[in-house]
């Protein structure tokens, strides 16, 4: 047998030995492939059955809320979780009280400037802090930060003093006035961090131009900050629309009370004849936060995760 021969047997050898039996290794490889299929499919079954679980559990309350606002109070006297006929007195006496649309526009026109107000302001706070340089920046920086550790209780009287001597009391002035200062350290910093991760080249094409500070505040990094904008501007929403506190210790005449204060009144010191009137109530108070953030979850979300990464 030649050399040529042998090398053409081994080499047939070694194919022979490479191909796999019958049930071999391919079809072992396609049976792990699909029991980690069936794996993911089962865990992925799993979670959405305990997502589901949870947002029912979370949506139960709303629900019987807004069902108990349209049933008849004998129905809700009986404890029925489903009304057999839609009722709309509730909403009516709701509506027909005196104090409530007042207060109502009173909170809506208090609720529009904040929240332009608080992210406006604290975006401007905060472009000072991120993009300017100024003698004592730091520390200033600082001292603001500081006033994170004082209790919101502890300011409230020399406030009211102060207030009162401006002869704003039973006015609107100190529930918008002071979001003009910056909003509160909380937006202050967040807008901070996140103008520090947009890349400062994008503003000194702006500076050679000759544009100042407030051309590029406006003009290149709050347009950038689109994300952290309106995550403030819906916080803002949320603490102006359901304040309680703050109208109750500011305001002396019932006729000009806020609509979380009013509902309180309607419906835990005068009394309701019907609970639906209570359950309307809550609905009304919680239907808008739910549709803002329903209409800008995607938005907010989006935003807090570009501002993670970018972080």
């Amino acid at each position: 047998m030649t050399q040529r021969e042998i090398m053409a047997n081994e080499v047939l050898l070694d194919a022979l030995s490479a191909e796999p039996a019958a049930g071999g290794t391919p079809r072992k490889g396609k049976d792990r492939n699909a029991s980690a299929r069936r794996k993911r499919v089962v865990v992925r079954v799993l979670q959405y059955i305990l997502l589901t679980a949870i947002a029912l559990f979370l949506v139960f309350p709303f629900a019987l809320m807004v069902s108990q606002s349209v049933m008849s109070q004998e129905q809700s006297i009986r404890g029925d979780l489903i009304p057999t006929r839609i009722v709309w007195e509730g909403y009516r006496e709701l509506f027909a009280h005196e104090d409530y649309l007042s207060s109502l526009w009173r909170t809506l026109y208090i609720v529009v400037f904040n929240v332009f107000a608080v992210p406006l302001s604290a975006s401007l706070c905060a472009y000072s802090f991120a993009r300017t340089r100024w003698k004592g920046k730091e520390f200033v920086f600082a001292a603001m930060l500081a006033t994170l550790m004082i209790p919101g209780v502890v300011t409230q009287v020399p406030l009211y003093q102060l207030f009162a001597q401006m002869h704003w009391t039973n006015t609107i002035l100190p529930l918008t006035i002071p979001n003009l200062f910056g909003g509160g350290a909380v937006n202050i910093f967040l807008f901070r961090q996140f103008m520090r991760s947009i890349p400062y080249e994008l503003e000194e094409a702006a500076k050679i131009d000759g544009a100042n500070a407030f051309k590029r505040y406006a003009l290149i990094t709050l347009p950038l900050c689109v994300p952290i904008l309106l995550f403030v501007a819906v916080g803002a929403f949320g603490s102006s629309w359901g304040d309680y506190f703050q109208p109750m210790f500011y305001f002396t005449d019932p006729h000009k009370f806020t609509l979380a204060y009013t509902v309180y009144k309607i419906v835990v010191l005068d009394g309701v004849k019907f609970n639906s009137v209570a359950m309307a109530a809550g609905v009304f108070m919680a239907i808008l936060p739910a549709l803002v953030f329903f209409l800008l979850q995607r938005k907010l979300i989006d935003g807090i995760m570009v501002g993670a990464v970018k972080g």
